[in-house]
């Protein structure tokens, strides 16, 4: 057969020899000590940190303290439309497009798509963008900003060559 059964026919009449008296009087002392003492370890309670809730609220307050001066000085300040002279003769409200700007912020391959009645496979690319267009007044100097989200999905032809 193999090589190690002599061996292993050894390790079969192998006996664990009994332990000694002593080690036993040893274990049941320390299973004894550990009995009287409570060895449970458990999460700390909700506790409240005094110093840092003190100066939360310390720092919320000055906070709070700001904003009601600034808005005071807003309700007392006048406005600038109500210092601003009306106009001597009508300005046209002709605005003149000065810029439009298109960033491309998520791009996603779709994979093949076959459309209706179609032999032939595109693959759908879809795109999300945020275009900002501007316009401007060049008579008054007012301009005019509007952003708004788009989407868009494209059609790519596949040539299966």
């Amino acid at each position: 057969m193999n090589d190690f059964s002599d061996i292993e026919s050894e390790l079969k009449k192998l006996r664990p020899t009994q332990p000694s008296a002593d080690l036993l009087r040893r274990v049941e002392n320390a299973i004894v000590d550990l009995s009287g003492e409570e060895k449970i370890v458990r999460p700390h309670q909700f506790r409240i940190h005094w110093l840092s809730l003190g100066a939360s609220l310390a720092a919320a307050a000055v906070v709070l303290i700001f904003l009601r001066f600034d808005f005071q000085k807003a309700a007392q300040s006048p406005g600038v439309a109500a210092q601003s002279p009306p106009p001597t003769k009508p300005v046209p409200a002709t605005f003149i497009p000065a810029g439009a700007t298109q960033v491309v912020y998520h791009t996603r391959d779709e994979g093949l798509f076959f459309p209706l009645h179609s032999e032939e496979p595109v693959r759908r690319v879809r795109s999300r963008t945020q275009e900002t267009l501007q316009w401007r007044n060049p008579a008054t100097g007012a301009s005019l900003q509007v952003s708004y989200p788009a989407e868009h999905v494209q059609f790519i032809p596949v040539s299966g060559q």
